[in-house]
Formats: structure tokens, C-alpha cells, sequence
């Protein structure tokens, strides 16, 4: 059970953090997953003209890395500019009044 006292501000950067967890590992699975199923274990003996390249990179790589990673963009630009809000940190004090 979540603590009654707990700052805000806390609770808003957890549930942020627990986001942005939560999307790395999803991509990490993916990615790693993905290139291993689809970029080993292919004949050695295979052709340049045998494999297929998207934009220039092996097929592999373009769906295992190229295309997570654009997407990790943006959703974490979504993530930046919808999800996260901004919050009041307080009253601002002179930095005089703490001197004295």
C-alpha cells in the first residue's frame, strides 16, 4: 500500500520511472529476441544476392534494431510531451535568506 504522505512528485517520477522500464525492457526482449532467431543460423555459403536488404541493411538487422529503435523514438517522444506533467516543486527561496 502506497504511503498517505508521500510527496507527489515522488509518486509522479516512480510511476515514470516504472514507464520507461518497462519500454526498455520490452524493446531489449524484442530486439535481442529477434536478431537471434532471425540473424543466426543462416548457411554461410548463401549470397549477397540471397539476402534481403531493406535501405541497405541486412533484413535482420532492419526489423531487429532499425525499426525498434525508431519506434522507442517515438514513443518516448509521446511518453515526453503526453504522459509526463509537470509538477509544482514548492516556493522558491532567496538564495540571500539562506546565507545569513
Amino acid at each position: 500500500m502506497p504511503n498517505l504522505n508521500e510527496d507527489p512528485l515522488v509518486t509522479s517520477a516512480r510511476r515514470e520511472a516504472v514507464a520507461t522500464v518497462v519500454l526498455w525492457a520490452a524493446a531489449l526482449a524484442y530486439s535481442v529476441g529477434y536478431c537471434y532467431l532471425h540473424g543466426y543460423n543462416r548457411p554461410l555459403d548463401a549470397s549477397l544476392s540471397e539476402m534481403t536488404f531493406y535501405f541497405g541493411w541486412p533484413d535482420w538487422v532492419f526489423w531487429g534494431v532499425v525499426v525498434p529503435w525508431g519506434a522507442c523514438v517515438v514513443i518516448s517522444a509521446l511518453f515526453a510531451f503526453v504522459f509526463m506533467q509537470d509538477a509544482p516543486l514548492g516556493e522558491d527561496h532567496d538564495d540571500e535568506e539562506e546565507l545569513i
